[in-house]
């Protein structure tokens, strides 16, 4: 499985998770999906409603969220195919949290942002059992000029 997403995309969600620093940013991921192959057509950048003590390591969609998502996506022709999140100062890498609450027909982008800078994103996908998070291919297209 993979993810096609713009670079402009991706620096949305760069520029969320930064303004969200040192709390993590959290939003979806509306686009297509083709076979294994999924191909993101625009971001919704969400509050994170985790309680405040710990939105530094954890992060919180509203179902209201989802909904209003799901409902943009279907008015458009679109799938929500993904979440994404921001762990400051830490690796882009799945926490236990992250796993235990993820759904396997979702793509999981985690962004690493360091001092406020996002640095790193990578994609996951958690297994159909429920017992792994695995990495996915995260292809970044360019804008034609």
């Amino acid at each position: 499985m993979s993810l096609r997403i713009a670079a402009q995309l991706l620096a949305e969600i760069h520029r969320h998770a930064e303004q969200q620093y040192p709390e993590e940013g959290a939003g979806l991921i509306l686009g297509w999906l083709n076979g294994d192959e999924r191909s993101a057509h625009s971001v919704l950048p969400v509050s994170n409603n985790f309680e405040a003590p710990q939105r530094g390591r954890r992060y919180l969609i509203d179902t209201q969220d989802i909904l209003k998502a799901e409902d943009e996506a279907q008015r458009q022709g679109l799938s929500v195919v993904g979440v994404f999140h921001s762990h400051p100062d830490h690796p882009p890498t799945p926490s236990k949290f992250d796993t235990d609450w993820a759904v396997p027909w979702y793509i999981y982008l985690i962004t690493t942002v360091r001092q406020g800078v996002a640095e790193q994103t990578r994609a996951w996908r958690l297994q159909e059992d429920h017992s792994e998070m695995i990495e996915e291919q995260l292809a970044i297209k360019q804008e034609a000029r």
